[in-house]
């Protein structure tokens, strides 16, 4: 599981930002999110990791368009564990918004208008998962290998999000 394994790396390399309280507070707002739709911590797992591969294709477009440093001066502005409106439109048109929104209803089975409510939300904690990654020395640097490993995922449509906070929860457990 490549990019757990690089977000555990970052949390153990003094040289990166992550840390195990950063990890614990973005599960945390996963659980509080999943508490807001009636507690289904596996529908909001499949909801970001749907999302995931949106937010992946967003990134992976930007850094086309601006490079590396675009997309890591994305991840620095919105990285977080609160709502962030902004967050979601700096990736997403309003027309990609409803279809993003629709494509996870029709998944898990939560309204389009409860998920179009949850992705100011969910956008900025993946990007704070990807955040991790930063050198403490100068995020301003694209050597983030937490979100080399995201971008460079092998394309296959599975995307890692909900495998991450199935396995943060057990390594913050545990």
């Amino acid at each position: 599981m490549g990019l757990f394994d690089q977000i555990v790396g970052a949390i153990n390399n003094p040289n990166q930002e992550a840390s195990s309280s950063q990890l614990g507070n973005i599960l945390g707002t996963v659980q509080q999110l999943s508490g807001n739709l009636g507690g289904d911590f596996g529908a909001t797992q499949a909801a970001m990791s749907i999302l995931g591969g949106h937010v992946r294709s967003a990134l992976q477009q930007k850094r086309e368009e601006s490079g590396s440093t675009g997309v890591q001066e994305i991840i620095n502005q919105f990285a977080g564990t609160t709502p962030n409106p902004l967050a979601l439109a700096s990736l997403f048109s309003p027309s990609q918004i409803t279809d993003i929104a629709q494509s996870i209803s029709e998944k898990t089975g939560f309204d389009v208008s409860q998920i179009q409510n949850l992705l100011p939300a969910l956008v900025p904690v993946i990007l704070n998962l990807l955040k991790t990654g930063n050198d403490t020395q100068n995020s301003e640097e694209a050597s983030n290998n937490v979100l080399n490993s995201f971008l460079d995922a092998d394309g296959d449509g599975d995307v890692d999000i909900a495998d991450v906070m199935g396995m943060a929860g057990r390594f913050l457990g545990g």
